[in-house]
């Protein structure tokens, strides 16, 4: 294990004011679960129209072993955690430089997976605060590590300390951090979500009795509030994320949501894999929503607007694009949910099929389960792939079918890309050619 010392990089400001961190979260880093915003959209320019060749080439290898999370990038770091089964079952959060993949510090910690389905390893991203970084495992252990050298700073059981229900899948949702809070979904008996102060680990508040459900939260503005908006079972709530007092309410899912919800124009829309998808109308005038549509289909292969499991669909003008249940990429009107198109371009047809869409200026990058990226641009007249390349193997510890997948969530940062599956974490510089020399020099 090596400590590095790192150069100071110039911060760009992140433009926008929906971010969930306190810290300066730049448009070049990607510090929390879905990008700087948690809203899957990367804002760096001087990136690369178009691959020049079929396979990527790849800047660096760094061996890691199963999991489902996804990587994030901060201070020129890049955090990924697995799991091992032998000698011991255990979890572990690595990081790494970001530019040569060395090692920078490893942390691990005993845990048994108890009644896990899918058991590949973690779900939940690490979240990078200032100078702090907050891991969540599947069996619900917290940690908050000293973010440059992996020092416990505090730790806790949550499945001991809140009785937690454990999810299927286990917990799957990852931490956001809210001023001096650090806030978690886990499913505990009456504190289904628990804040705590992200400095020491004392408990502020916990609230809702109800079952968790895998989708991150997310934290928006509405009605001059800060609003933390949690998909659980059965319902959408809205709370204050400084006390967790409720908000509002609406009725939703009745199985599981994996899929985050997403907000654009005051329009919450969430989709799941057996309920269909609803949008909602977040009033402004008040603390409150009201549905602006729903749809269903009969069933898992008979569906109507979307189902989406693993990935997470986006709002670009007017339409809502998206990946159904058995992997047709589809475009809906956003005024009523009518489906304008559907393709099986991006990724193949199968059950559970998944591609995670990150925007970036008028193009959409797409990195799907056969370890493919794409460069595209979309449209109310269709799916228009400007480029394709392999980034990475699919692997067989996330799902033994179809060859193996790629379902963990990729991170966008300092111009390149980076992506995990059940056997490395792999880094790819997307910078444009005459931006490579900046890009290499941070």
């Amino acid at each position: 294990m090596t400590n590095r010392t790192f150069s100071l990089q110039r911060l760009l400001f992140c433009p926008f004011v929906v971010s969930f961190f306190i810290c300066s979260a730049t448009a070049d880093q990607w510090p929390q679960w879905r990008g700087p915003g948690r809203d899957g959209i990367w804002n760096e320019k001087g990136i690369i129209q178009k691959f020049d060749k079929p396979q990527i080439e790849v800047k660096w290898r760094a061996k890691i072993s199963n999991g489902y999370s996804g990587p994030t990038v901060a201070e020129n770091r890049v955090y990924i955690t697995d799991r091992i089964t032998e000698p011991s079952q255990m979890e572990r959060v690595h990081c790494f430089d970001a530019m040569t993949g060395n090692e920078i510090w490893l942390r691990s910690y005993e845990c048994k997976y108890a009644g896990v389905s899918y058991p590949d390893g973690p779900r939940s991203s690490v979240a990078i605060d200032s100078k702090r970084a907050y891991s969540l495992g599947t069996m619900g252990h917290l940690f908050c590590f000293d973010a440059a050298n992996g020092d416990i700073i505090w730790k806790k059981n949550l499945s001991a300390e809140y009785k937690i229900k454990m999810p299927t899948w286990g917990i799957a949702t990852s931490p956001v951090v809210e001023g001096n809070l650090i806030i978690v979904q886990i499913g505990g008996e009456d504190a289904c979500l628990v804040a705590f102060d992200k400095t020491t680990g004392v408990e502020k508040w916990k609230a809702l009795g109800d079952r968790t459900a895998y989708c991150s939260p997310i934290i928006i503005d509405q009605a001059g509030k800060r609003v933390l908006i949690s998909w659980v079972f059965k319902r959408v709530v809205g709370l204050d994320p400084l006390s967790g007092k409720i908000y509002w309410e609406y009725p939703f899912g009745s199985k599981i949501g994996i899929s985050t919800p997403i907000v654009q124009d005051n329009l919450l829309f969430l989709t799941s894999f057996y309920d269909g998808c609803i949008l909602l109308k977040l009033k402004q005038d008040q603390l409150g929503v009201e549905l602006v549509w729903k749809r269903k289909g009969e069933n898992e292969k008979k569906t109507d607007g979307l189902h989406c499991c693993i990935s997470t669909p986006l709002i670009q003008g007017g339409y809502i694009y998206g990946v159904d249940s058995y992997g047709e990429l589809r475009c809906l009107d956003r005024q009523n949910g009518d489906r304008f198109w559907e393709s099986l371009e991006a990724v193949p047809k199968a059950r559970w099929a998944n591609i995670h869409m990150v925007k970036n200026d008028d193009k959409v990058w797409m990195f799907n389960e056969k370890g493919e990226l794409i460069i595209s641009k979309l449209s109310p007249e269709g799916f228009n792939e400007i480029s394709r390349a392999k980034l990475i193997d699919p692997t067989k510890g996330q799902l033994e079918t179809r060859g193996g997948v790629c379902w963990s969530h990729p991170a966008f940062a300092y111009k390149h890309i980076y992506a995990r599956n059940d056997n490395e974490l792999v880094c790819v510089n997307l910078a444009a050619p005459e931006e490579e020399s900046t890009s290499q020099g941070r």
